[in-house]
């Protein structure tokens, strides 16, 4: 857990004057990898510091492809000289590759942060996906619902996570059946 004290402060310098809300949605999905971490093993540190971190590329110093897991995990790479796994989970969180083939970015994504593709990965995309834009638990069809509403039909971001979403569901389920539920 020694990392975890500096991503959560990196997280909140970057985030929480500029962008609140997205600072409480970071502290709600930080305290639920906390809360499940064990079922990665060795790799707790490593899913909280991602939880974390995972939307940082949102602070406005950091914004420069305008995408924000690849923005974020430049800043964690070329800045903070970030641990690479760590710096992939953030490139790769909630099905990022998709979206980021959609704003013609995928080249970029795929090539500088392949994706880790594993439970890690699975862990962190569900502690984003169960986690409300103001931090509070909901599950992941709460979710989805929540941001189609909020971008509306026809938007990039409704598109993505739609073509996403079966993808989305097999990470929920992966990780709801490792903690028994």
């Amino acid at each position: 857990m020694e990392h975890v004290p500096w991503a959560r402060d990196l997280a909140r310098h970057l985030l929480a004057e500029p962008l609140p809300t997205r600072w409480a949605h970071v502290q709600g999905v930080g305290h639920t990898a906390e809360d499940i971490a064990h079922i990665v093993g060795d790799d707790t540190d490593l899913l909280i510091c991602a939880a974390w971190l995972h939307d940082i590329g949102y602070a406005p110093d950091l914004t420069k492809a305008g995408f924000h897991p690849l923005d974020g995990a430049r800043y964690l790479r070329d800045v903070e000289g970030a641990d690479e796994r760590l710096v992939r989970l953030v490139a790769n969180h909630s099905c990022a590759l998709i979206e980021a083939r959609n704003r013609g970015l995928a080249e970029d994504l795929a090539t500088e942060f392949p994706s880790p593709a594993d439970f890690v990965l699975d862990a962190l995309t569900f502690c984003d996906m169960t986690t409300s834009p103001t931090g509070e638990p909901m599950n992941l069809d709460q979710r989805l619902a929540e941001a189609f509403q909020r971008y509306g039909d026809g938007h990039l971001v409704t598109r993505s996570l739609t073509e996403a979403r079966p993808q989305l569901e097999a990470s929920a389920h992966r990780v709801l059946a490792a903690l028994g539920r």
